[in-house]
């Protein structure tokens, strides 16, 4: 029983100290940043990732490091980290419309219907830990409603009780639908970004197969597949090819 309590409390104490750590690295890269020390503050932003941290406040800051560096792959990489984590950021969104506005390769995103972008739009609104939060809060209001409905003898509130439990409930199936969808494009689409100034992407899996074009640094494309360390990339515009994985960084 004494090892396992003294297990306990130097695990809990561990963690107490990492977490120390974490904002102390968190803080002393913010002070380096404001200073225009910005590859010694990219260094210790990825300090706190080595301890498996993560936000969109660290990959926000990381990707302002980056940009200020002039490394403008790893820049828009974080940002769009950042993105994943706070799709509704303004911050982030103007940091990487600027980004992604010093990018060689302007690509034509294949035209969608205006339903379909308006939908996209409201499955992308929050994270999936979002959409999971929001669940929870209205699942709160349900139950309140629900209570009120039940406990309280007066005509007035449980009529109002009813009307809102009601749209509360049809709110909270249709974010059920969102979250789901959500889960399902973050699992089944994975996205990259180019890292490296140009990258020739080739016709297969192979090094002396033909040259399908050429992409440049911060373009962000989608992963379909990957054979050894190789992997079929898909731009915006539907081109598909063939990239090595140390050309790219999967966001």
């Amino acid at each position: 029983m004494k090892y396992k309590i003294t297990f306990l409390f130097l695990l809990f104490l561990s963690i107490i100290c990492s977490a120390s750590e974490v904002e102390d690295l968190m803080q002393n890269g913010n002070n380096l940043y404001q200073k225009n020390q910005f590859e010694e503050a990219s260094k210790l932003y990825e300090r706190v990732l080595n301890y498996g941290y993560e936000s969109s406040e660290l990959y926000y800051n990381l990707g302002n490091s980056y940009f200020r560096l002039g490394k403008l792959g790893y820049s828009i990489l974080n940002y769009e980290k950042a993105l994943k984590l706070a799709p509704s950021d303004e911050d982030i969104i103007h940091n990487l419309a600027i980004a992604n506005a010093r990018t060689i390769d302007k690509i034509e995103v294949l035209p969608k219907l205006f339903f379909i972008r308006w939908f996209e739009s409201l499955v992308n609104l929050f994270s999936v830990n979002g959409w999971l939060y929001f669940l929870y809060f209205l699942m709160i209001l349900l139950l309140l409603t629900a209570a009120a409905y039940f406990v309280i003898n007066k005509i007035i509130i449980q009529k109002w009780a009813f009307i809102s439990g009601s749209v509360i409930l049809g709110v909270f199936i249709l974010s059920l639908v969102f979250f789901g969808l959500r889960l399902h494009q973050d699992s089944q689409f994975t996205n990259a970004v180019i890292v490296e100034q140009a990258v020739t992407v080739k016709a297969s899996p192979d090094v002396s197969s033909n040259d399908a074009f050429i992409i440049h640094e911060g373009l962000k494309i989608q992963i379909d597949d990957k054979v050894s360390d190789w992997y079929k990339v898909r731009l915006a515009d539907g081109k598909i090819g063939w990239l090595r994985s140390t050309e790219i960084k999967i966001i």
